[in-house]
C-alpha cells in the first residue's frame, strides 16, 4: 500500500522514464489531473491500469476517497499531473498529505520538471534560487510581490502565455535592474528561451507572433537589483507638542485634548499634558 507521486513529461513523451511507466502499470489506480490527457500517455507507453480524476477543484473529496480505498484494500495508488511534477503548481499536494496523515509510504519517482529546465538553461548564477509559482494577476499585488523578492539571488516564476506580457512589464517597471530567462514549449519541437534586461524580453515577447502558445517558465537574476533604502521614521511629537501644534492650527486647548485622546493617548495622560500646556502659556503671558 503505497503512493507514488509520478513525474510525467513536460512536452517530449521521450523524457518518460522506464520507472515511470512501470509504475503505472504496476498500480491499481492512477489518480490523474485530467484523465484525458492522462489518457493519450497511458495509450502511447500500453499502459492500462484504471484512472480516476483528483483535480484542483475536487481532490478534496477525492483524496478522501481515494485513501479510505487504499486502507480498505491495500492498493497501491500513482498520482499524476497533465506534465511534469504533482504538487509542485499542480494539484497533488492534499492528497499526498492524506496519505502521509494516514500512515501510508508517499514514494516520489522524479523525472521532467519545468522548474529545473528553465534554470538549467538561465545562465545564470542559481546556487540559491526561491520558486513563487504563478504569481498574483492583479496589478498592484503582483508589484507587491516582485518588490518582496528584491534581496534575493534568483526566483523563479510560472506564467500563463496569456498573462506573460503583463508580467513583464510589471517586472520591467518595479525591477528595471534584473536580467530575465523566460522559457516557454520546454523539450518541445519549438522550445524557445528569451534573455535579455526586462526590456528586452518584454519587447521580443510583443514581437513574437507565438507568444501565446505555451506556458512561460521565467528566471530572475536578482544581484544587480539594489535594496531600497529603508524608511525614515516619522518623528513623534510629545502629547504637549501635538496639542500645541493643533491649537497653532486654530484648535482650542479644550478641543486640542479631546482630539489627542482620540489618536491614541490615554485620558488621563492627554489630561496632564494640558495642564502643563495651560501652565506654560500663562507664565508666557504673566511674563
Amino acid at each position: 500500500m503505497t503512493l507514488y507521486v509520478v513525474a510525467t513529461p513536460i512536452g517530449n513523451l521521450g523524457d518518460m522514464s522506464p520507472r515511470a511507466v512501470e509504475t503505472l502499470r504496476n498500480v491499481s489506480l492512477i489518480a490523474a489531473e485530467d484523465t484525458r490527457v492522462t489518457m493519450k500517455l497511458t495509450s502511447h507507453f500500453g499502459i492500462h491500469t484504471p484512472l480516476t480524476s483528483c483535480h484542483r477543484h475536487n481532490e478534496r473529496d477525492k483524496a478522501q476517497e481515494i485513501v479510505a480505498r487504499m486502507l480498505s484494500e491495500g492498493i497501491d495508488v500513482a498520482l499524476v499531473t497533465d506534465a511534469g511534477t504533482p504538487g509542485v503548481s499542480d494539484p497533488g499536494m492534499t492528497l499526498t498529505r492524506l496519505c502521509a496523515e494516514n500512515g501510508i509510504p508517499v514514494v516520489a519517482v522524479p523525472g521532467p520538471t519545468a522548474l529545473a529546465a528553465a534554470l538549467s538553461v538561465s545562465g545564470f548564477d542559481v546556487t540559491e534560487f526561491t520558486f513563487y509559482g504563478f504569481l498574483p494577476r492583479e496589478k498592484k499585488p503582483l508589484e507587491e510581490k516582485l518588490r518582496a523578492m528584491i534581496g534575493t539571488q534568483a526566483a523563479i516564476v510560472h506564467e500563463s502565455p496569456f498573462r506573460i506580457i503583463d508580467l513583464m512589464a510589471a517586472v520591467a517597471r518595479v525591477l528595471p535592474q534584473a536580467r530575465v530567462s523566460a522559457s516557454c514549449d520546454l523539450t518541445k519541437l519549438h522550445e524557445l528561451t528569451l534573455r535579455g534586461t526586462p526590456e528586452d524580453v518584454l519587447e521580443q515577447l510583443r514581437q513574437n507572433e507565438k507568444t501565446e502558445k505555451g506556458e512561460y517558465c521565467v528566471v530572475l537574476d536578482l544581484r544587480e537589483v539594489p535594496l531600497p533604502a529603508p524608511d525614515t521614521p516619522a518623528p513623534t511629537l510629545t502629547p504637549e507638542l501635538r496639542l500645541l501644534s493643533l491649537m497653532l492650527d486654530g484648535v482650542s486647548l479644550r478641543d486640542a485634548r479631546q482630539r489627542l485622546q482620540e489618536e491614541g493617548v490615554r485620558k488621563n495622560e492627554a489630561y496632564a499634558a494640558s495642564l502643563r500646556v495651560k501652565t506654560l502659556m500663562e507664565r508666557e503671558n504673566d511674563e
